[in-house]
């Protein structure tokens, strides 16, 4: 009896410490799993830190229209590009540039090539040209001149004290017949010294900042007032129903992507270019604008 009890004594011994083992097996098994996650869990966190270090930064300056419009427009699209487009807005055309030359902005768009280059010869600045956008044709507008042939005499055209503007509004007032400029002058240089003849004796009014054209517009009624579109738009001034006289699509003056020249071959920068000038961001353009802005595609 003594010999049954010790031998199943025995046999109950085994029993309990194969299920004991059984079970730190298990433990252990269920304990590599969780370490196993852990591990797999960190590695896949390091894969998304390294892709967040691999997007690129581009700080971009614009006016508020119709640049940081057409800048918005574009940013879910430069994200797929693994660009983080970030826009500063001007409401000025001094600071845009002064902030590129000191390296606070990577790139700007407000400008057009024939202000980017007087700027560049004026203030020295070492910029290129990255790509052309699009086109603001320029307006004249007036409160109460409503034909080119109610224009009288001694009528005071107002632009904007901005010298790389002067032969494009000129020309404008050369395409109706209103004056005729030195024929050994090029139209986008030319200056209110280069009329040659001026049959109303119209009187030309340079002196005032770019961005204060649609309140002389309103004050001189009997004026005539060139205007950027980018502020007549901000004026709540549609170019295409408003303006007594507009440019045309055919204007050189191209609104680019500026950069410094030793970003020249930035490759984040010539994305920027080609978004802008995708079919999806000139679609924007073409219906938001309604032909105040004219998109372009070289």
């Amino acid at each position: 009896m003594k010999k049954l009890l010790t031998l199943l004594f025995a046999t109950l011994l085994l029993i309990a410490l194969v299920a004991c083992g059984t079970a730190n097996e298990e433990d252990e098994a269920a304990e590599d799993n969780n370490n196993a996650g852990e591990t797999e869990g960190a590695e896949e966190g390091t894969e998304e830190k390294t892709e967040d270090q691999e997007v690129t930064e581009l700080v971009v300056g614009a006016s508020s229209v119709p640049h940081a419009e057409i800048l918005e427009e574009a940013k879910p699209l430069l994200e797929e590009q693994g660009i983080e487009l970030k826009i500063e807005v001007y409401q000025d055309y001094v600071f845009p540039n002064d902030d590129l030359e000191s390296g606070t902005l990577d790139a700007n768009y407000f400008q057009h090539i024939p202000y980017l280059e007087s700027q560049m010869e004026e203030k020295g600045f070492d910029f290129v040209n990255i790509g052309g956008i699009h086109i603001e044709p320029m307006g004249i507008y007036s409160q109460n001149i409503e034909s080119i042939d109610d224009i009288d005499e001694g009528t005071v055209v107002i632009m904007s004290n901005s010298v790389a503007d002067h032969g494009r509004v000129l020309s404008l007032l050369e395409r109706e017949g209103l004056i005729t400029l030195a024929e050994d002058v090029e139209a986008v240089d030319a200056t209110v010294q280069d009329v040659a003849e001026n049959p109303l004796n119209l009187e030309f009014d340079t002196d005032i900042d770019a961005g204060f054209l649609p309140e002389f517009y309103e004050r001189e009624a009997d004026a005539l007032v060139a205007i950027n579109t980018n502020y007549a738009i901000e004026a709540d001034l549609v170019p295409t129903d408003d303006a007594l006289i507009l440019e045309g699509s055919e204007s050189p003056y191209v609104n680019v992507i500026a950069a410094r020249a030793e970003d020249e071959d930035n490759e984040a920068l010539h994305t920027l270019v080609e978004v802008l000038r995708s079919e999806e961001i000139q679609t924007f353009i073409e219906e938001d604008y309604e032909g105040a802005v004219v998109p372009v595609s070289e």
